[in-house]
């Protein structure tokens, strides 16, 4: 058996698009309650100038989404998942190569390896793919009432020169509407 690999990433310009739905469960069950939105922020999202939901697409299969926001003079890959069944077949690595062909410097947050095996594999699947950590002393917005801050790590495929700019554009950009 061989993979074909014919992927494509398909703008979700609304909330009411059919993969809505389906990513927003997998997104609910995938990612923590503090490292997400509620369904209102969520929604939120289809109003924001600067980010951008795509259905990741492979031939005729929805295999996963990107939540990708324009920051600077970088791109911040807020959530990105690969669904359950199209795992390990080298999509995750595909989608980052394509998002870094055209969009050269690229920011993403991580769970600390400490915190279980998932941190520590997906650490090592950033490390693979071409990004290093940053910071490990960058904390994470709360998401709203009843969710905590977070200490997570943050990765890049590129060297920052201001770090502290960095973070204050993502707070700015990303984490705005989080009184939601």
């Amino acid at each position: 058996m061989f993979l074909i690999c014919k992927m494509e990433f398909e703008p979700v310009r609304n909330f009411s698009d059919p993969h809505v739905k389906i990513i927003f469960k997998s997104y609910c069950d995938t990612f923590p309650k503090n490292e997400r939105r509620s369904e209102a922020q969520f929604e939120n999202l289809f109003q924001q100038k600067k980010v951008k939901l795509f259905s990741i697409l492979n031939i005729s299969d929805f295999i996963g989404y990107l939540i990708i926001w324009q920051v600077d003079d970088f791109i911040f890959l807020e959530h990105f998942e690969i669904f359950r069944k199209f795992r390990n077949q080298q999509f995750g690595a595909k989608v980052l190569k394509k998002i870094k062909e055209v969009n050269p410097h690229v920011i993403l947050e991580t769970e600390p390896e400490l915190l279980n095996g998932d941190s520590k594999r997906r650490i090592k699947f950033y490390a693979r793919n071409g990004f290093h950590q940053i910071s490990d002393s960058y904390i994470q917005p709360s998401y709203g009432e009843g969710k905590e801050s977070l200490k997570l790590l943050l990765f890049a495929n590129f060297q920052p020169q201001n770090l502290e700019r960095i973070t204050k554009n993502i707070y700015d950009v990303v984490y705005a509407d989080r009184e939601l």
